[in-house]
């Protein structure tokens, strides 16, 4: 493989581990293998800590793809945990609020789900990173300061109940470029009539690249130092 020229790696991203963490961890291998003092390595659409599954990275020429591999459809497994809420809508932050929950049903569900598909308007979390007026959100949500975060179009092509059982609901999800999973937990909290977060989340597909194509991180370093790559 080429890595200086230009290659695309499939990582299933570790729980905990920031998708800088990630660049940063193949980066290293790369350049000492290499020998090299720098190489361009990006990665197509970051990944919360708490998240784990299909991470893109892209090396060389080939980071010039990124935009293009980022706009693909997204696919995820979420479970939320409803009848409570946190400040990051995830287990980041602690409980700040809990919610009647003796209402939900089975069916109930079934019905506010489908209010989500197709075109939706979404605000993304204050700890997040979008941008206001040059910083990152969650810097303001860290000092403590109130700042209006614009809602964003989005589409949800699918979203299909996988389990339910005590209060924690697991779905599939599929969806647009942008779309926050934990933004969309609060939402159907809010939907029902209670509140909450997400406490799971897999992402099992980027564009046509499904979790079967990855590599574990510690799998592909192995193949890079034993030189196992044609």
């Amino acid at each position: 493989m080429d890595f200086i020229g230009g290659e695309i790696i499939y990582i299933n991203k570790p729980l905990e581990w920031t998708s800088f963490d990630v660049v940063n961890r193949i980066r290293r291998v790369l350049c000492r293998k290499l020998k090299q003092n720098k190489l361009k390595v990006g990665h197509a659409g970051t990944l919360d800590p708490l998240a784990t599954g299909v991470m893109i990275l892209c090396t060389g020429k080939s980071t010039k793809k990124i935009e293009e591999l980022q706009a693909g459809v997204k696919e995820y497994i979420a479970t939320l945990q409803l009848g409570a809420t946190t400040p990051s809508y995830d287990l980041e932050h602690p409980i700040d609020a809990t919610y009647p929950t003796e209402h939900i049903t089975l069916p109930l569900i079934e019905k506010t789900l489908e209010q989500f598909k197709g075109e939706i308007w979404q605000k993304p979390p204050i700890y997040s990173a979008v941008k206001i007026e040059g910083k990152r959100a969650f810097d303001y949500a860290r000092r403590g300061e109130e700042v209006e975060i614009k809602s964003k179009l989005l589409v949800i092509d699918e979203i299909e109940i996988l389990k339910f059982e005590d209060m924690q609901l697991t779905i599939r999800v599929v969806c647009s470029k942008g779309t926050y999973i934990r933004a969309l937990a609060r939402d159907i909290g809010e939907a029902l009539n209670s509140g909450a977060h997400l406490i799971a989340l897999q992402r099992t597909r980027v564009g046509d690249i499904t979790l079967s194509q990855c590599f574990e991180i510690e799998e592909f370093i192995s193949k890079i130092e034993n030189e196992q790559f044609s």
